[in-house]
């Protein structure tokens, strides 16, 4: 489908909530106090510190790179066409579980507060392998703003294939894929793999994406994923558009062109790259401090005007660089559905960007309440150790405030354990995360796999009211 447009958000956000109201998920794991040795007192962010330099901004410039419409349908003829988002939620073949059934180290990986009001694990194909790391959400809601692509309510959560573990195959290492969710019935949840890939110049072959997909955004037609400094092309983010998802012909290990057809590494659905975007600075470069940033997290804000794209700067967790926050405005022309506003030259331009204390951001949001003069800005930050819950931390350029599940200030350990990004769904005012991890009793991916993954979702009312 094309994209459709807005219609009045009072009336679709209504709608929207009445239905998800109704099938609203009641967990019934009882979160536990966080315990004293759980406790932090040192990772506060701190307030934002707004980027005003002209020189400074310059550092989050973006070039872009529009792919030939020419060489798209030169690689769909030639793999018989394409197909949407609907095609492949009607041939879904794996299935979520409802929190009941989840294992316990599952449901022990949720928040503890504010606790969750929906909350799903993966297909037990999925859910303990360490072969791939589920790292990024996005929903329908944010798609559209009646929370619906088309007829149906999707979403969409992007894995990176685990180069950290041992004795993997060269084949797979740099993949990533996207389960495309069936929503539609929140009691039974079901999805299907679609692999992310980049189309040769001349759109006779594609490649693997090559990169960690660690942030992700569904704008209107369009998505956008974050591209690790691995890139062969140096790019910081990939544009796929919804419309051209392609059947793989051949189940193989290989991606691209094979003898007999097409293969997507034995995935039987592939969504092309139509678009890039990289830093006009330069690559990236996490060890040291030259100003350019690696892309982080990423998330859309429906509250500003225009709509815009959010980011956040990506460094492990204690480095010794602290993070930066920025945006960038979406395009409102029509013949650029899901682009970022770019300049004759095809520059984008960072809107506003802020400096903190964080590191280790593994989810960002920016949201403004109505007669609020500006935005909240959210981060999630999650410490390496296993078995640790992460903090969500709300600031401003007064200061931040943790989302608390005790009274005293060594009580911030209360977010998802290994939390990954977040996606604020609109219309039923909720904000959507997943936890990472299945990794081995010792923090390791050598031995036994100890499932702690889990898609959650935790009303923003609840965040807000839980902050001190």
């Amino acid at each position: 489908m094309t994209y459709r447009g807005r219609h009045r958000r009072q009336k679709r956000g209504r709608a929207l909530r009445g239905v998800l109201a109704g099938t609203a998920l009641a967990l019934t794991a009882a979160a536990t106090i966080v315990s004293a040795s759980q406790a932090v007192s040192s990772d506060n962010p701190g307030p934002l510190r707004s980027v005003t330099s002209a020189a400074e901004l310059k550092d989050f410039q973006l070039k872009e790179h529009l792919a030939s419409r020419s060489s798209l349908d030169r690689l769909a003829t030639s793999m018989g066409g394409t197909v949407g988002v609907s095609t492949v939620l009607e041939h879904t073949n794996r299935t979520m579980r409802g929190a009941t059934q989840c294992a316990a180290t599952e449901t022990g990986a949720l928040p503890v507060a504010p606790t969750a009001t929906r909350a799903y694990c993966w297909d037990e194909a999925d859910s303990a392998s360490q072969r791939w790391l589920p790292q990024s959400v996005t929903t329908s809601g944010d798609a559209d703003e009646d929370g619906r692509w088309g007829a149906n309510r999707v979403i969409l959560s992007g894995w990176t294939h685990n180069d950290a573990k041992p004795d993997e195959p060269e084949v797979s290492r740099g993949l990533a894929r996207v389960a495309v969710i069936d929503a539609n019935d929140l009691a039974d949840m079901t999805y299907r793999w679609v692999l992310l890939v980049v189309p040769t110049e001349d759109g006779s072959d594609y490649r693997k994406l090559s990169s960690s997909i660690s942030g992700m955004v569904w704008y209107q037609d369009k998505l956008l994923v974050t591209a690790s400094t691995t890139d062969t092309d140096r790019r910081s983010l990939y544009v796929y558009d919804l419309n051209r998802i392609q059947r793989a012909s051949v189940d193989s290990p290989a991606v691209g062109r094979v003898a007999g057809g097409w293969s997507a590494h034995g995935y039987g659905y592939v969504m092309p790259a139509v678009a890039s975007y990289s830093l006009t600075g330069g690559r990236c470069d996490p060890s040291a401090d030259d100003r350019v940033p690696c892309f982080g997290s990423l998330s859309l804000d429906r509250s500003s005007t225009p709509d815009s794209l959010v980011a956040s700067e990506s460094f492990a967790a204690g480095a010794d660089r602290r993070s930066r926050l920025w945006r960038y405005s979406f395009s409102t022309a029509g013949d650029r559905s899901g682009l970022l506003a770019a300049d004759a030259l095809g520059r984008v331009n960072a809107v506003e960007a802020y400096s903190t204390k964080a590191t280790g951001i593994q989810g960002v949001l920016s949201y403004r309440s109505t007669g609020d003069e500006k935005a909240d800005w959210y981060v999630g930050l999650a410490k390496g150790a296993k078995d640790r819950h992460g903090t969500l931390w709300r600031l401003d350029s007064d200061g931040a405030k943790a989302a608390r599940c005790g009274p005293d200030d060594e009580s911030r350990r209360c977010w998802g354990e290994h939390a990954e990004s977040l996606s604020y769904w609109e219309g039923t005012g909720e904000l959507w995360s997943l936890t990472e991890w299945a990794a081995d009793a010792r923090s390791g991916w050598h031995g036994t796999p100890v499932p702690e993954r889990i898609l959650y979702a935790v009303p923003l009312s609840s965040i807000t009211g839980s902050l001190k």
